[in-house]
């Protein structure tokens, strides 16, 4: 007889999700430079915000976001997924106690498919798991305009443990 996992909870306690956005928004500095911020952070789905800035154009006559904002963008947030998964997984801990998992976490792989052009005022930044093994994480990730459409989308490997 196989052992069935125990279901998914439907949202973090308040203290993990603070605790979550104050690493993934302040501690980790590089978020701060590209404007990450987490709008959305469940145990299946999490969302952010990447308002555009003169600082991240990438092509100075088209207005267009750099790639490597996309790039670095995507690989955030396929780790911010992690951590939400890797919360969901241990909810028999404190919300302390899980924020302190993640100090192995690291990406393996990376890839990004650029779609469109990355022009708008703001991007919507969103990713899953699709697997957490006990060492090795995979996630898809998205990059959408304002508008919702599809710009580029990735997928990742990360290190968890």
């Amino acid at each position: 007889m196989s052992k069935t996992p125990p279901p998914l909870p439907t949202e973090f306690e308040p203290e993990f999700i603070a605790g979550l956005k104050a690493i993934f928004e302040e501690k980790i500095v590089f978020n701060q430079v590209l404007g990450l911020k987490i709008t959305s952070l469940l145990p299946e789905r999490v969302t952010a915000r990447i308002d555009m800035r003169h600082e991240l154009i990438g092509h100075y006559s088209h207005n267009r976001v750099h790639g490597g904002v996309i790039s670095a963008g995507l690989d955030a947030m396929g780790g911010l997924a992690c951590m939400a998964a890797i919360g969901a997984r241990h909810m028999d801990e404190t919300p302390d106690q899980r924020l302190h998992r993640f100090g192995k976490l690291g990406t393996i792989d990376l890839r990004i498919d650029y779609l469109r052009p990355g022009i708008g005022e703001h991007f919507e930044l969103s990713a899953e798991v699709l697997r957490l093994g006990s060492r090795v994480a995979s996630t898809r990730m998205e990059f959408r305009g304002a508008d919702g459409k599809l710009l580029s989308c990735g997928s990742g490997a990360y290190i968890v443990s």
